[in-house]
């Protein structure tokens, strides 16, 4: 048995995937919105989707290690598949609702400008739209591609 975690394709692809991803998002958030904004490394939310791009690295790597009729690549694509949802779908939503949250707040303190209320902002960058998933899940691929053959040598 093996221990050594760097020999691990499926581990390595999703880490270098995710890391990756988190890296870029600074860099394309420049470019779509003419700002650097270095907080995004560590932010959730934003392109590409670093969830999306390690949970796909994983998948692919364990498609072409193992094989895609194994136990491990059903329990890792049903893993992306919640993980992708969960970014699209209900963290998605929760950032919107967040957004009309802190409006209200905005509101509110405008009407009660003597100090009575102090509005706390939420996040709202917390999900994904369809084409942030889109990039992580082709950062993903090509990550995991590239990894798996250096590290299996397919």
């Amino acid at each position: 048995m093996n221990n050594d975690v760097l020999a691990n394709a499926p581990f390595v692809s999703a880490a270098v995937a995710f890391f990756t991803a988190q890296l870029f998002k600074p860099f394309i958030n420049a470019i779509f919105e003419r700002r650097m904004d270095w907080h995004l490394l560590l932010s959730t939310g934003g392109m590409p989707s670093s969830h999306t791009a390690g949970v796909i690295a994983l998948v692919t790597s364990i498609a072409v290690t193992q094989g895609v009729g194994t136990v491990a690549f059903a329990i890792a694509a049903t893993f992306a598949a919640i993980v992708i949802h969960d970014a699209m779908g209900i963290r998605r939503a929760a950032g919107k609702q967040a957004e009309v949250i802190n409006e209200w707040s905005r509101i509110l303190s405008t009407i009660h400008r003597e100090g009575q209320f102090n509005p706390e902002n939420l996040k709202t960058m917390l999900g994904h739209s369809f084409s942030q998933v889109l990039g992580g899940t082709i950062l993903g691929l090509i990550v995991a591609l590239v990894v798996t053959e250096k590290i299996v040598g397919l």
